[in-house]
């Protein structure tokens, strides 16, 4: 096979291609081998502004819906936006069922199909429809800010500098006399993703990537916030595979429980690697099912990244970056979570970090600079701040509950940027804070001990290198000499950055992907084209090697050497 098909299979059905409609919602159902797949039972999207007026209301509103004690012609105004079939338990291994039949076919298809072309149309269609996407997170929740940003990751992971690398690290071929070498990648087969529900939209983009190598995929749409992701393999990224003549099992997207569908996944004999994103103590138990059911695990869990600010540092960017920390109230696993400062510039920092932490707001998702999402639950958020005051750790700034419009109150929705200063590197681990990832807008600040500055830099790396963690780190610093310390030296994470944006994404480099707790013993800088698939070596010769002077190649060529005589 050498080219695309350019008639789209039959299996493909239109209204599996967007939202069909429902009473008036955006409706989508479960997406099963190209067709689309009814259900008597749904999952409810609840409108953002509604939820941030009475939060209380709007879920109980949801569960009604979702229980059938009310019907969407029931519910009051548009405090509904959107809802997603729920799959039963049937449909679940139909998906699978799909998935298997069309990975054969669909890894037959050659490589600039599947990846060069694939991608190019998908970064396409991404950038076209890129105010719709946004307009979708925003119905789901996201602050307009948080949905840039999204798209943005998107882009980047397909943009023709990330193909590029995918490219290279997909096919190494060399001449070796009469034989054609190759190093390749090969597709491991079904792949099965199950997104967060921070941020399920990229993060199902990201698993989209597994395609490319060949494989066949299954979606989980997260029960808390499905639109975006049935929205963007729907209405983006299936009409491609169409384009392109994928056989329709080729992408498959269902929403439902997480446990009884990573069950069904773990006791299929048609699924190879399962991508689970969560906790690292579900996702190290997880990871212990997957080995024993024979699956890869591909784990994405908590981050506790690391920032380290040297004493040439800009201060005024690494403060900027910092507040990183607080976007979507903190519940990102990709954003600054301690901060470990050079001595001499530890004042200056900490109140650059206040002034621009107090302009980080909440509020309606679509208002310019929103970037906290409501916390319906703090108390988790409370016992780690007392925690840490507990330790000795100086309240900097926040601390406080408050209102969309900024009044602290104990019943707000939304968690003031809390800042805390942890005074020296010996003993701050013993504050959960540092420790752990925390998942709200708590950051710590490290404070070193005074020391000479090669000293200081033993004890920076030794720090983070030494954290149970690992997806992403961040170093700012002047001197090329520390620059070059740290990157040598910096060997734990997925990714290092250096005088840069925490969180922002760059073409060729990973959006996911840690060591330790954040990505268990497999854990590496995650670009899913690479890890749901395996390295093959090939050899193809013209058929004029003798076998006994190929077993004996490298020996004959040595003594013909150190003879100095041509090799025969």
């Amino acid at each position: 096979m050498s080219s695309a098909r350019t008639t789209p299979r039959a299996s493909h059905d239109e209204d599996a291609a967007g939202a069909a409609a429902g009473g008036g919602l955006l409706t989508y159902t479960s997406l099963v081998d190209g067709k689309s797949v009814p259900s008597d039972q749904w999952v409810y999207v609840v409108d953002s502004d509604a939820l941030l007026k009475d939060a209380f209301s709007s879920l109980t509103l949801k569960r009604k819906l979702e229980s059938g004690r009310l019907t969407p012609e029931e519910a009051p105004g548009d405090s509904i936006v959107g809802r997603v079939a729920r799959a039963d338990s049937e449909t679940v291994v139909q998906a699978v069922e799909a998935a298997s039949r069309a990975s054969v076919e669909w890894n037959a298809f050659p490589l600039d199909v599947r990846l060069d072309q694939f991608g190019a149309l998908l970064h396409r269609r991404l950038a076209e429809q890129a105010d719709r996407t946004i307009e979708i997170l925003l119905r789901e929740g996201h602050p307009l800010e948080l949905a840039r940003w999204q798209v943005s990751g998107a882009l980047e992971c397909f943009s023709p500098e990330s193909l590029a690398f995918y490219r290279s690290q997909m096919l190494h071929e060399t001449r070796h006399g009469d034989r054609r070498i190759s190093v390749r990648r090969r597709p491991d087969g079904v792949v099965c993703l199950n997104p967060p529900q921070n941020a399920p939209l990229s993060s199902a983009l990201l698993g989209v990537t597994s395609l490319m190598a060949g494989n066949s995929l299954v979606v989980r749409a997260p029960r808390s916030a499905p639109l975006g992701v049935m929205y963007v393999l729907h209405e983006v990224v299936a009409p491609v595979l169409a384009e392109l003549g994928a056989p329709g099992g080729t992408l498959n997207v269902v929403c439902g429980d997480p446990a009884p569908m990573l069950s069904a996944w773990l006791d299929s004999p048609l699924v190879d690697d399962i991508m689970y994103f969560g906790s690292s103590e579900a996702g190290v138990r997880f990871q212990e099912r997957c080995v024993a059911a024979g699956k890869k695990p591909i784990l994405e869990l908590a981050g506790n990244d690391a920032v380290v600010v040297w004493k040439d540092a800009d201060l005024e960017y690494a403060a900027e970056a910092l507040t990183e920390s607080f976007y979507g109230s903190g519940q990102l696993c990709m954003i600054p979570n301690q901060v470990v400062v050079h001595p001499d510039v530890v004042e200056p920092l900490v109140a650059l970090l206040a002034e621009k932490a107090a302009g980080i707001r909440g509020g309606s998702v679509r208002e310019e600079g929103v970037l906290l999402t409501p916390v319906l639950r703090n108390e988790k958020f409370f016992a780690c701040l007392d925690d840490a005051l507990a330790g000795g750790a100086e309240l900097v700034c926040g601390g406080h509950a408050m209102q969309d419009d900024g009044t602290r109150s104990p019943t707000g929705i939304f968690l003031e940027p809390t800042v805390v200063l942890v005074r020296g590197l010996a003993g701050a681990r013993e504050i959960q804070a540092v420790r752990h990832e925390t998942f709200f807008p708590l950051l710590p600040v490290i404070a070193a001990e005074p020391a000479p500055d090669a000293v200081l830099l033993e004890r920076f790396v030794e720090f983070v290198n030494s954290n149970a963690y690992g997806l992403r780190n961040s170093v700012w610093a002047r001197d090329p000499e520390v620059v070059d310390q740290f990157v040598t030296r910096i060997t734990k994470g997925g990714l290092l950055k250096v005088n840069d944006s925490h969180i922002g994404f760059l073409p060729g480099l990973p959006t996911h992907g840690g060591t330790g707790l954040t990505g268990g013993v497999y854990g590496e800088a995650n670009y899913p084209i690479l890890r749901t698939s395996h390295i093959q070596g090939v050899s193809v010769s013209g058929g004029g090697i003798r076998p006994r002077d190929a077993v004996f190649g490298a020996w004959h060529a040595m003594r013909a050497a150190a003879a100095g005589t041509p090799d025969a």
